[in-house]
């Protein structure tokens, strides 16, 4: 203020107001500032949050995880070693072709491939079934993973939570599927077997849509998880009993169903497919001449049903 000496009381009195008013202005500036940069970390918190450990991560499989059916691809390799017959194959490619052309899980489909997958399995033993599945991963499914939703999983281990596969394919390829990607473990369908061999049966019924949501629930309930804090990831509007569950629901490359709901619902939505394309034929060539006339007779009844 002693710069000001020589302006008269009256104008030194203006200035030092102007300069007061000017200090004000700029803090409060920085203020407002300061708090609307904060503004979107408190909309949005950092998630995965580190060391929350009542915290956890489910991941459907099918389309969310790998491209297309893990049924599928443990079909193929099961025909690769004469489990079965080649009118068996093309049954399996009718049921990818499917599930790829349409872009959701048909119950009765699904129905048809369980019980394809439980007949051709009945009478083997499940160590022999676990340690086939061990190599099959290696030739059919560890190229199919998705790189966006692998990185979504490793987030939450990263934050040093456990995460889990939740899948209506069996537990015994699940379970091979989890433990190569480094994931905790893994909840599937559970095929009946006594002393070690299959029968041919089901436990219970197929870890599919609403049983999700409640194996999920019992999960969380035996290992001490706050749901509301959870992560769910899935590309079927089947699972949207298991995604309303937890506090932070994900639709991975969804269905036209589940994309109507999560936008509805304001839920977090990742697609990892080139071009968004929901419906396209990705029958592998190795498949064989069934798999073509599969998917052609899938492309036929699907255009058929859009009528």
């Amino acid at each position: 203020m002693a710069a000001l000496g020589w302006l008269t009381p009256r104008r030194r009195s203006a200035t030092a107001r102007s300069v007061l008013a000017g200090e004000a202005s700029a803090e409060a500036a920085r203020k407002t500032s300061q708090e609307v940069v904060a503004a979107p970390a408190a909309e949005e918190p950092e998630f995965p949050v580190l060391g929350d450990d009542r915290a956890a991560a489910f991941f459907d499989l099918d389309n969310t995880v790998m491209q297309g059916a893990a049924l599928f691809h443990f079909g193929r390799g099961l025909y690769k070693r004469k489990f079965f017959e080649t009118r068996d194959l093309a049954r399996f490619a009718w049921q990818q072709a499917w599930f790829r052309l349409a872009g959701v899980e048909d119950p009765e489909h699904m129905q048809e491939a369980r019980d394809s997958a439980l007949s051709i399995v009945k009478g083997h033993r499940v160590a022999e079934l676990q340690t086939i599945g061990e190599e099959i991963y290696d030739e059919y499914m560890a190229d199919r993973i998705w790189p966006g939703t692998r990185a979504l999983a490793q987030a939450h281990l990263d934050a040093g939570q456990k995460v889990w596969l939740v899948t209506a394919a069996p537990v015994e390829i699940a379970t091979v599927i989890a433990r190569r990607l480094g994931l905790t473990g893994a909840l599937g369908t559970v095929a009946e077997s006594v002393n070690g061999i299959y029968t041919g049966k089901l436990v219970g019924e197929p870890l599919h849509g609403p049983a999700k949501a409640e194996a999920v629930r019992a999960l969380a309930a035996a290992e001490g998880l706050d749901l509301s804090r959870c992560a769910a990831y899935s590309d079927s509007h089947n699972d949207i009993p298991m995604l309303s569950l937890v506090g932070h629901p994900y639709a991975i490359n969804p269905d036209a169903k589940l994309r109507r709901h999560a936008r509805e619902k304001d839920w977090r939505l990742r697609d990892y497919r080139t071009g968004r394309k929901a419906a396209k034929v990705g029958i592998p060539a190795a498949a064989g001449v069934g798999a073509v006339a599969g998917g052609t007779a899938a492309a036929i009844a699907l255009s058929r049903r859009r009528r």
